[in-house]
């Protein structure tokens, strides 16, 4: 019988980061499949059993979109076991038309978290949010942010197989200089614990939320990731090159930096009345 086992997990987690998956992607898939396997209660691993979890998850209302990825975990470690005769379709989805206003960060909620930060004394918080915003890299890619990258004025960034150079405004390298050499750094990277080691995902969506409440900003909007999306944002206002968009984020398709550009049914509506087509 087809079992998932804590052995097979371990060697699934060590494939991916073979694979030179992100630390944040090694994560969800194993938490996906932990789920799968929960709901297995020890039972095999059988085609039916594979579409009984995905109904399961149908039933408990999760977002169509949140189904498709744990599918895609559980789908990718029946590859890697050689079980792929077991993979199940994912739901298929209508093209997204606008963005969900709800987990939209703006730019003026965005100044309110950071003069928040400020005015708690959370310097560090600030600045990493900062940089964050102002080069639109991943969380999992602040750790190429180092003082000899700061130092030249850019960042040569390697994930996912992927080689890019990120450029630093000469404001955010003179913020970055003064805080390394207010916390005594003389080399590597600048987002770091009092003891000296990496901040870890956690640590900083914990920061965040923890920040959002005090700054009166819906936490369901303050996380890593949405502040790459106000970069994305700021940064086609300006310019109106999704090709050179696509390039700064490192996305190898164009229709993926286009998700990150949906305006919000509002926005949508406002631009329609200002056509002026109906008198």
């Amino acid at each position: 019988m087809d079992q998932i086992t804590a052995q097979d997990r371990r060697a699934f987690a060590c494939h991916l980061r073979r694979e030179e998956c992100a630390g944040g992607t090694v994560e969800k898939y194993l938490r996906d499949l932990g789920g799968f396997a929960r709901w297995l209660k020890g039972a095999p691993v059988t085609k039916e059993a594979v579409a009984g979890w995905k109904g399961y998850l149908l039933d408990q209302h999760y977002a169509p979109t949140t189904i498709n990825s744990m599918l895609a975990a559980v789908n990718r470690f029946l590859d890697f076991m050689g079980w792929g005769a077991y993979r199940v379709k994912f739901l298929k989805l209508q093209r997204r038309l606008f963005r969900d206003a709800g987990r939209e960060l703006t730019r003026g909620e965005y100044t309110r978290l950071l003069d928040t930060a400020q005015r708690q004394g959370q310097e560090r918080l600030a600045l990493l949010m900062e940089t964050i915003c102002a080069t639109g890299i991943r969380v999992s890619e602040l750790q190429y942010i180092t003082l000899e990258a700061v130092g030249l004025g850019r960042a040569e960034i390697a994930l996912k197989g992927k080689l890019r150079t990120i450029l630093l405004s000469a404001k955010l390298c003179r913020k970055l200089k003064k805080y390394a050499r207010k916390q005594g750094i003389r080399a590597g990277e600048i987002f770091r614990t009092r003891g000296g080691t990496p901040l870890s995902r956690r640590q900083i969506w914990g920061e965040m939320k923890r920040l959002s409440r005090q700054a009166g900003v819906e936490p369901e909007k303050v996380f890593p990731h949405n502040l790459r999306h106000l970069f994305a944002t700021v940064f086609y206002q300006h310019s109106k090159d999704i090709a050179r968009l696509a390039d700064v984020l490192g996305h190898s398709s164009i229709e993926t930096t286009r998700l990150y550009l949906l305006t919000t049914g509002q926005e949508h509506r406002r631009a329609l009345d200002r056509l002026g087509i109906v008198s």
